[in-house]
């Protein structure tokens, strides 16, 4: 006769209550940690998104981190394709990804112009990036990356992205 395993409800902690953890409920708890920590960091912003009548509840807030997930992709490709560290595709080929034709011309004139990255609107690489999402209307969202440098100091290359998964069409500055 084989002998009954004792279940997690039957053992204590040291404390005096009942462990009641298993495999899934640790995985749910982390899972819920990773949900609530990603909602703390992106709060403001979800209260930007509009809910439509026709679309089902939570699709404002899918499409809000499928645009932040786009620009995040670019972002990070089009870096490490600058650093070389992109073994895949160089700058050009990450911009003729994600980016339309349209906005492509536009970059290289601005950085003509400029004498700059399009992209990172300088003539380093920044350090690191935060990524944010500012608003929706019209079919497009807005996105905002805060570039960081190794001096301490940021800036914002606010993005264009529409909402039905195309390629991203519109990149500059903030706002004056």
């Amino acid at each position: 006769m084989r002998t009954p395993i004792p279940s997690n409800r039957s053992r204590r902690s040291p404390f005096g209550a009942p462990f009641r953890t298993s495999l899934r409920t640790s995985l749910g708890a982390a899972a819920a940690t990773a949900v609530a920590a990603g909602l703390l960091c992106t709060t403001p912003a979800t209260a930007a998104v509009p809910h439509r009548a026709d679309a089902p509840p939570g699709a404002s807030e899918t499409r809000r981190v499928d645009v932040v997930a786009r620009v995040a992709a670019f972002w990070d490709q089009y870096k490490s394709a600058v650093l070389g560290t992109n073994p895949d595709m160089n700058p050009t080929e990450v911009r003729n990804e994600f980016l339309t034709a349209d906005l492509n011309a536009q970059l290289d004139a601005w950085a003509e112009r400029n004498g700059a990255d399009p992209i990172f609107r300088a003539q380093n690489v920044p350090i690191g990036r935060a990524i944010s999402y500012e608003d929706s209307g019209a079919g497009h969202a807005t996105v905002i990356v805060t570039q960081q440098w190794s001096d301490g100091s940021s800036n914002d290359v606010w993005y264009r992205v529409p909402l039905d998964g195309s390629r991203i069409d519109g990149l500059e500055d903030p706002p004056a």
